[in-house]
């Protein structure tokens, strides 16, 4: 039997007196992708870290096809043998792919860089491991997809056949995902091996042969994916039985007729989005879905005042908001978590208590400046309120886990008692506890009068809403009422009709 591509024994790292791994092993087989999955905060940021040299355990070993894994100062060593991409990537988005592909390592003639030779391997690289972008292209042109792919073939090049990916699927549409996992499995096929993380477990079992579960910066189980049925999975990342517990909408009752509407969007048109008209009630929570392709992120981030549209009106109690104002839609009446937490939501060196009253600092104090009293008072009504898990309302919010920076954002989008919160992929890379608390917030300000709208591609996010709109190629194409089959509105998101003839 061949040896594991890659093996941790009984890694322990503590951090003062935490311990963020605890006695935790690990063994991937050659030519296997195998899941590593867990809540956040579960300790596999921590294990990822070791596994790529990052960091050293306290105690335990980690060896590459039974070989200890070589010193942690030595660079290339490590990158001979693995690779991580990140969910966040890596990429230099002002380099040609070909400069991101021999970064730091740029053939040289006569005391300069050979651009000649470094587009040609490049080129042959591509080609190589059969990735369809131009070498000479700006990386930041790139979609997500191909920027993925391009960081594979940057690792594969060093000579690793073990890649870690952190998220793939993150910010990927269904298309873009069934592409990668394609070449996922072909990659496979010609002998490399992954160690995927993601927080869909349906991934798990469309990708993967083998599973590895931690909870409590311990290691609970390794298995072959069939043997552990999704509850089961669920139930060894959470300790407690059963999937998610979120309120399924179709068991409310239904809205009065009068109740006012809080939100109008009226034929709203923007770069990838056109004649785009719905309203939210208050008391109501509308579902905005599609691919990412679709505009649905775009016609949610014009109203959160984030991008401005070209025409249409966007109305909130009745009065227009000017376009791409983030400010006057804080005034208005508008809250927003936005899709991307780190560029967006969160200064990540800043404390907790600073992140969540950013958009309040004008009523903390005089002139917009806040006494720090004043900010952490306000921090730990809303750690207590949202369950947030930190030291305290001073702790950097960099220090946190995921759910948590998550849970953040949102105390910052509540900060001003919004009428109306949008909400734009809000348990995106979170763990299924951190779901369910970040989901049991909207039932709650639903339960309060306001007005909800939840855009995201994940079923789980639209299941609170009382209905979903579709959007397909920058238009809204169907309405699903509450209580709606998966399988119809998947097959709506993508375009497809269940009932034609």
């Amino acid at each position: 039997m061949s040896h594991p591509v890659v093996e941790a024994r009984n890694l322990t790292k503590r951090f003062g007196s935490t311990a963020a791994l605890n006695d935790v092993s690990l063994r991937v087989l050659p030519g296997e992708s195998h899941a590593l999955v867990g809540r956040n905060g579960a300790g596999k940021s921590t294990l990822v870290s070791m596994l790529t040299g990052l960091r050293r355990p306290d105690t335990g070993e980690v060896r590459f096809n039974d070989e200890p894994a070589p010193p942690i100062a030595d660079r290339d060593a490590w990158r001979e043998r693995v690779a991580c991409v990140y969910q966040h990537s890596t990429i230099i988005r002002e380099l040609s792919v070909a400069e991101n592909l021999f970064i730091n390592r740029q053939p040289v003639k006569s005391g300069v860089i050979d651009w000649r030779t470094m587009r040609r391997d490049a080129r042959a690289l591509l080609d190589h491991w059969k990735i369809d972008v131009r070498e000479d292209a700006r990386a930041g042109d790139l979609t997500v997809e191909a920027r993925q792919l391009v960081e594979i073939a940057r690792a594969l090049s060093y000579g690793a056949r073990f890649i870690i990916l952190d998220e793939p699927t993150a910010q990927l549409d269904g298309d873009e995902i069934k592409r990668l996992f394609r070449r996922i499995e072909e990659l496979l096929r010609e002998g490399v091996t992954f160690l995927f993380i993601s927080h869909h477990l349906q991934e798990v079992y469309e990708i993967c042969q083998a599973v590895t579960v931690l909870r409590d910066a311990r290691h609970i189980v390794s298995a072959p994916v069939e043997a552990l049925p999704r509850e089961k999975l669920i139930e060894a990342m959470t300790g407690e039985q059963g999937g998610l517990a979120v309120a399924d909408a179709a068991a409310r009752p239904p809205l009065a007729a009068d109740t006012s509407v809080a939100l109008q969007v009226e034929a709203l048109a923007g770069e990838d989005y056109e004649g785009v008209s719905f309203h939210v009630k208050r008391g109501e929570v509308v579902g905005l879905t599609g691919a990412t392709s679709s505009g649905r992120t775009s016609v949610a981030e014009a109203i959160a005042g984030l991008n401005a549209q070209r025409t249409g009106a966007i109305r909130v109690d009745g009065r227009a908001l000017p376009a791409g104002d983030v400010p006057a839609a804080l005034r208005s009446g508008v809250g927003c978590v936005p899709k991307d937490r780190h560029r967006e939501g969160l200064v990540l060196s800043q404390s907790v208590a600073e992140n969540a009253s950013m958009t309040i600092a004008r009523t903390l104090g005089r002139f917009g400046i806040a006494s720090p009293a004043k900010k952490n008072a306000f921090g730990r009504r809303m750690i207590d309120a949202l369950g947030i898990k930190t030291q305290g309302p001073e702790h950097a919010v960099s220090g946190l886990s995921g759910g948590n920076q998550q849970k953040v954002v949102m105390a910052r989008a509540l900060a001003t008692d919004p009428d109306v919160l949008v909400l734009i992929d809000p348990t995106a890379g979170v763990d299924v506890k951190s779901k369910e608390a970040l989901l049991a917030v909207v039932d709650r300000v639903r339960d309060e009068g306001k007005a909800v709208l939840v855009v995201s591609g994940e079923l789980d996010d639209l299941r609170t809403c009382d209905r979903v709109l579709v959007m397909f190629r920058g238009a809204i194409v169907a309405e699903f009422p509450a209580g709606w089959q998966d399988h119809e509105l998947i097959a709506s998101v993508e375009g497809v009709s269940l009932h034609e003839e």
